[in-house]
C-alpha cells in the first residue's frame, strides 16, 4: 500500500500554483503595495524619459545613447515581467499562475537579466572602440552592426536560459503548490519538486559561473585598455571626459553584477535568513539596477541631462502659451 502511494506521488505533479509573496506580511499584504508600486512607477517614469529623450534628440541617436534606451527599455520589460503580477496578488488575491505561465515568467526574469548584461558588455565595446580605435570607430560602430550586436545578444540570452527552463519542465512538483515568492525564481519552484533536481542545480550554477567569467572578462579587458589609454591622453579635456563617461558605465555595471551575484549568495545561505528576508533581498537584485541606472545616467551624462532639461523647458514654455 505504502509503494502504491510513493508512486502515485512520483507521477503527480502540480499544474497550478500560488505566489504567496512574503509569508510574514501574509496578512497585511495590501501594505506592500504601496511601496513596490511607488517604485514601479518611478522605473517607468525614468526609463520612459530617457528613452523619450534620446529618441527625441536627433544629437543622441549615436551608438552609446541608443544603448543607454535600449537599456531603459530591457529595465522596463524586466520589472513588467514581475511587478503587475505581484500587484494584482497584494491587493486583488490574484496570485494563481498555472506551471506554463510560470516557466514563461521565469524564462523572461532570466532572459532580460542576461539581456541587461549583455547591452552593458556591447556599451564596453563601444566606448573601447571610441577611446582605444577612435579614426575607425564610425566604420566598426555602424547601425547594422548595432543591429547585429543586439541579435546575437538574443540568441545569447536565449540558448543559455532555455536548457534551464527545460529541465525546470520536467520535474515532477508533489511536495506543494505555494511558492513562498513573489515571482516564479528557479530554486522557489523547484524547492517544491519531489523528483531528483540535481541535473536542475548544476546546469544553473554552470551557466551563471561561465555567463560570469566571460562578461568579467570581456569587462576587464575593455575598460582595462580604455583606462591605460586614457591615463596616457595629453589632452586633459579629452582625456577627463573619457575617464567621466566610463566611470559612469562602470558604476552601472558594479550594481548590476552586484545585485546579480547576491542573489547567488542569497540562495546559498537561505536556511540561514527568513524567507521575507530573502524575497526583500531578491527583489532588491530583480528592481534596484532598472531603478537606479536611468538616474546615474540622467545625472552623470551631460548630453542627456542637457536635453532633458531642454525638453523640460520647451514643454514649460509651451504649458504657459
Amino acid at each position: 500500500m505504502a509503494d502504491a502511494i510513493n508512486i502515485s506521488m512520483v507521477y503527480f505533479s502540480h499544474r497550478d500554483f500560488l505566489l504567496l509573496g512574503f509569508p510574514g506580511f501574509h496578512k497585511s499584504r495590501h501594505l506592500l503595495f504601496i511601496p513596490f508600486f511607488i517604485v514601479y512607477l518611478v522605473i517607468l517614469v525614468t526609463n520612459g524619459l530617457i528613452i523619450h529623450t534620446v529618441r527625441a534628440e536627433s544629437s543622441l541617436h549615436a551608438p552609446m545613447y541608443v544603448l543607454i534606451s535600449s537599456l531603459s527599455a530591457v529595465n522596463i520589460c524586466s520589472t513588467t515581467t514581475i511587478v503587475p503580477k505581484m500587484l494584482l496578488g497584494f491587493l486583488f488575491h490574484q496570485n494563481h499562475i498555472s506551471l506554463d505561465g510560470c516557466l514563461v515568467q521565469m524564462f523572461f526574469i532570466y532572459c532580460t537579466t542576461m539581456l541587461d548584461c549583455n547591452i552593458l558588455l556591447m556599451m564596453a565595446l563601444d566606448r573601447y572602440v571610441a577611446i582605444c580605435r577612435p579614426l575607425r570607430y564610425s566604420k566598426i560602430m555602424t547601425k547594422q552592426k548595432l543591429v547585429l550586436l543586439s541579435i546575437m545578444a538574443l540568441v545569447r540570452c536565449t540558448f543559455t536560459v532555455f536548457p534551464v527552463i527545460y529541465l525546470a519542465s520536467r520535474v515532477n512538483f508533489c511536495k506543494s503548490n505555494i511558492i513562498r515568492h513573489f515571482a516564479c525564481e528557479h530554486m522557489a519552484l523547484l524547492s517544491l519538486a519531489c523528483s531528483n533536481i540535481t541535473k536542475n542545480k548544476i546546469m544553473g550554477l554552470i551557466i551563471r559561473v561561465i555567463d560570469l567569467l566571460i562578461d568579467m572578462s570581456l569587462l576587464s579587458f575593455s575598460y582595462g585598455s580604455i583606462l591605460r589609454v586614457a591615463l596616457t591622453m595629453s589632452n586633459d579635456a579629452t582625456r577627463h571626459k573619457s575617464l567621466h563617461t566610463c566611470g559612469t558605465h562602470i558604476l552601472v555595471i558594479l550594481i548590476v553584477y552586484f545585485f546579480r551575484m547576491s542573489s547567488s549568495i542569497v540562495y546559498r545561505v537561505s536556511r540561514s535568513v527568513s524567507q521575507d528576508t530573502h524575497n526583500l533581498l531578491t527583489a532588491m537584485y530583480l528592481l534596484i539596477p532598472a531603478l537606479v541606472n536611468p538616474i546615474i545616467y540622467g545625472l552623470r551624462a551631460k548630453e542627456i541631462r542637457i536635453r532633458m532639461l531642454k525638453i523640460f523647458h520647451q514643454k514649460t514654455i509651451f504649458t504657459n502659451r
